[in-house]
Parts: structure tokens; sequence; C-alpha cells
């Protein structure tokens, strides 16, 4: 977890760790051993998935050396295959090269580890209930991500948010953010950060364009 950060909200903190993997981040995991034809991810009963090394192939079996130094000898169709090192903690899991169920939940990990809890996955954003404040939802915050592309800046509700209000006051048209969780997933939560986002992008100068008609959010 980036810091000594307690859980208080607000300006004065840098949100930056919480958003991105710095450049030191990421050349420390580029930096590890990786063979895109023997790095995998096998199953394991208490992590879900834990990454191993392929040692040996036998018809369709393969013995695989774990994390924790366990050798294990399983069908191949009972690996995946990870990803290289270069998409580590990917904010858009879409462009990872292999899109496999063990690689999504250890980007959506690393993430979380990190604190890191906005993901896209292609059109949608992927939120992980971080279960205390964190000091990315700030006026300074706000205006990082107000009239930017999503490409530009690191996932964020309020990316989405921003591209949605951009929509209805250029083209003229309804927008609709669809929030979907089971019970405890933060949906009421993200929806006041939403609220939040557009009173603040309103009260700075979001104004419609000349000659415009009525518009809601939806």
């Amino acid at each position: 977890m980036p810091g000594a950060y307690k859980g208080e909200c607000g300006d004065d903190v840098d949100p930056m760790p919480f958003l991105a993997p710095s450049e030191k981040e990421k050349m420390e995991v580029m930096n590890k051993s990786y063979d895109i034809k023997k790095s995998c991810w096998v199953r394991d009963d208490k992590e879900g998935f834990i990454a191993g090394e392929i040692q040996a192939e036998d018809d369709d079996k393969v013995t695989v050396k774990t994390a924790k130094n366990a050798t294990l000898t399983v069908r191949k169709d009972d690996i995946q295959q990870m990803n290289p090192p270069k998409f580590y903690q990917a904010s858009d899991m879409a462009n990872l090269t292999f899109l496999n169920e063990a690689s999504v939940l250890d980007n959506l990990r690393s993430r979380y580890t990190h604190m890191r809890i906005y993901t896209y996955s292609g059109l949608f954003c992927v939120t992980v209930n971080p279960y205390k404040w964190l000091p990315i939802y700030g006026a300074k915050v706000a205006q990082m991500y107000k009239g930017k592309k999503r490409s530009e800046v690191p996932p964020h509700l309020f990316s989405i948010s921003d591209n949605a209000y951009h929509d209805m006051m250029m083209e003229q048209e309804n927008q609709s953010l669809l929030i979907t969780g089971e019970s405890g997933a933060g949906k009421t939560e993200n929806t006041k950060k939403v609220i939040q986002y557009f009173a603040n992008v309103g009260a700075t100068g979001g104004k419609p364009a000349p000659d415009s008609k009525a518009s809601k959010l939806d």
C-alpha cells in the first residue's frame, strides 16, 4: 500500500501512488525473469492461482515448479499462460496478451494491493471496494480528469463521468451510467462520487455549448 496513508481523504495527499504504478515500480518488475514459453499460472488451493515455471513436458502433462518451490505435475489444460512484465498492473485488461482467468485475477489483486481500485476492461470500469477512504476524490483529482480522454489519465470513475458529461454537453444527447455489483460492492458510494464530480465540473466552468437544448443525465 502506498506510503503510510491511513485512510483520510483530502487534497493534501499525493493521489498518484493510488492511481498508477511509478516508473521505478515498473522497472523493478521488468527486471524479473520471464519466459513466454515457460512462465505460467497453475491452480492453488489457497491463492486460486500461483505463478510457476514449466520444467518439463510429457504428452498432455507438464511439470511445473511454483513460486512456493513446490513441484507439480498437471495437465496442460490446467495451466494458463502468464503475461509479459510490461503488462504489470495493466490499466486496461482488454490489452493483455493472454486474457485468461488467472491473469485477470492477478492484475486486479496486484492493483488492489496498492489500493489502485479502478481498472478498465474494455468499455467497462472494474472497481474493487477498498473499505476505506482514499485521497483520489478531491477537487485536485477532479481537475486532473476534466476534459481528458480516457487514455490520457489513469483509470478512474471520474474519467467515465467526464466522458459522459462531455458527450452530453457537446453532442446534446442524454447519457447513462450503469453501476452494478453485489451487495456491499460500493455501488452507492460510487454513485455519490459521480454526482460529486458533476457538481465539481459544473461549479468550475462546465458549461453547455451555445444554442444548447435542455439535456439531462439519465
